[in-house]
């Protein structure tokens, strides 16, 4: 075999299970990410799905595993790799570091609910390994004589802790030098609490991630204003506007979203005619001040909270509006439900009663969590409707009631039909990943350019429409490339 040599152990035919081992030699490998499978993908060896957790592939040389962030798609075969005897560190950036143990225990608590001792046992086990780095600053893995490895976290700006990996693999012996860009998941322009990422300076081979390199998103800068009137246009119905959302950076972007146009709801009208509008309010407007936004769900409130505390990584903008005493996490409007209790009694209440309300609950792809039970009790009645904001993948419940809810089609939930009556509503624009342009982007601003690029992390078509664009980019200035889609 030739080294170094990329192996992907998911989010080859979909966009999750993202597990990538990268083959440094015969005796030292380094494995980014480590992530669960949703709906009907499996691993590149299709012996793991949703269903099959267990690690299919050999980890005698596996010496690193590095995260580029702790989204579960990412993360979520992290246990089965520890039983199946990794016993290497886990790095990851300092935000990722303090957020993950969040993400597993919320995870595992099903796995280990009759045992919390148990449980505790394996989060600090999780603690133990965890090797915080920060971030633009050259960590080194390996150094013999026949290798020397190192590895650098930049800023991804898909959540707050995400990063993109480079590794830098120097071979003394035959004087050779290769630089290697893992993209993990990349953020878009404009989002909310997070600076945009910016491209590595060279990378000899980049794996890119490729979810919607079929398509452009929305104007993000407009998106706000393109949220505030559909949420409007649904509550006209006098019914609750149901969100599904990951509780970690989707949900956050949100409610800061939600903050602002509250704010500004709250300030006095400007321009001509304003004091006529204001004297002559619009009966059927939403009252803004006043709206409840409910945030159902017990893990997406910790992360809030987390989010909170990690306020020193937050961006320029963020920081200047809590310097003048605003709250873009923790406005009065904003309501958390954490018993089961108490969220079976807002499930009934929002749907006996016409006042208008917003909940935010995951899970984002409507595949498990407290947004399943808003769904089944509220699809059937048209005056709710539900708001997508986030990618759905293939096979799930959100990407079914994204397709069919408009054609008035039904879905399965928990193993009943339910017909979709509710009004189904997408914004594209608060996708967390990079849209084609900025995939596109993040390879040609760098400096030298890779020569060979693997696109990973999405559906065929996307793959496809991308690797088509960047070959273009490629023939224009007269560069060369090998752009591998399948493996």
């Amino acid at each position: 075999m030739l080294y170094p040599d990329i192996q992907h152990h998911g989010a080859v035919s979909g966009v999750t299970g993202s597990c990538h081992q990268l083959l440094m030699d015969a005796q030292h490998s380094l494995l980014v990410d480590c992530g669960l499978f949703q709906g009907a993908e499996t691993s590149a060896e299709g012996k793991a799905d949703a269903s099959q957790l267990g690690i299919d592939f050999a980890i005698r040389t596996l010496k690193a595993l590095v995260l580029t962030h702790v989204h579960m798609d990412h993360v979520g075969r992290l246990p089965y790799l520890l039983a199946a005897g990794y016993k290497g560190p886990i790095l990851c950036s300092q935000p990722s570091a303090h957020l993950l143990p969040l993400v597993l225990e919320d995870a595992f608590q099903f796995t280990f609910g009759r045992n919390p001792q148990q449980l505790q046992k394996y989060l600090k086990l999780i603690r133990q390994r965890l090797m915080p780095l920060p971030y633009r600053t050259w960590h080194s893995l390996i150094d013999t004589p026949d290798l020397q490895a190192k590895i650098r976290l930049q800023r991804a700006g898909h959540i707050l802790g995400s990063a993109y990996i480079e590794c830098d693999l120097r071979y003394p012996k035959r004087a050779e030098q290769k630089r290697i860009v893992f993209s993990g998941d990349l953020g878009a322009t404009h989002t909310p609490l997070l600076p945009a990422p910016k491209s590595p300076w060279k990378a000899d081979i980049l794996v890119l991630e490729s979810t919607y390199g079929d398509r452009l998103h929305e104007d993000r800068r407009t998106r706000k204003q393109r949220l505030k009137a559909i949420i409007e246009q649904a509550l006209a119905d006098n019914g609750t506007v149901l969100i599904p959302a990951f509780s970690i950076g989707r949900t956050q972007e949100l409610l800061y979203e939600l903050e602002d146009i509250i704010h500004r709801a709250g300030l006095p009208p400007e321009g001509p005619g304003a004091r006529e509008t204001s004297a002559n309010p619009d009966p059927t407007a939403t009252n803004w001040p006043t709206l409840p936004i409910i945030l159902d769900s017990p893990l997406a409130t910790r992360f809030t909270q987390a989010y909170r505390d990690l306020q020193p990584y937050w961006d320029a903008e963020a920081q200047k509006r809590i310097k003048v005493g605003r709250k873009p996490l923790g406005f009065e409007q904003l309501l958390t439900v954490e018993t089961h209790d108490a969220h079976l009694r807002m499930v009934r209440h929002l749907a006996s009663t016409a006042r208008p309300a917003i909940v935010i609950a995951g899970n984002g792809m409507c595949s498990g969590g407290r947004i399943v039970n808003y769904l089944k009790t509220m699809l059937g009645d048209k005056r709710h409707n539900v708001l997508f904001v986030g990618y759905q993948a293939r096979g799930t419940p959100g990407q079914i009631i994204q397709q069919f809810g408009p054609k008035g089609g039904y879905v399965d939930l928990d193993n009943e039909r339910f017909e979709i009556r509710a009004g189904i509503h997408t914004v594209g624009g608060y996708s967390a990943h990079a849209d084609q342009q900025g995939l596109v982007n993040f390879v040609t601003r760098m400096r030298h350019w890779p020569n060979e690029i693997r696109l990973v992390h999405g559906e065929t078509e996307a793959k496809k429409a991308l690797r088509h664009l960047i070959s273009k980019r490629y023939g224009k200035s007269n560069h060369s490339v090998a752009i591998r889609t399948s493996y």
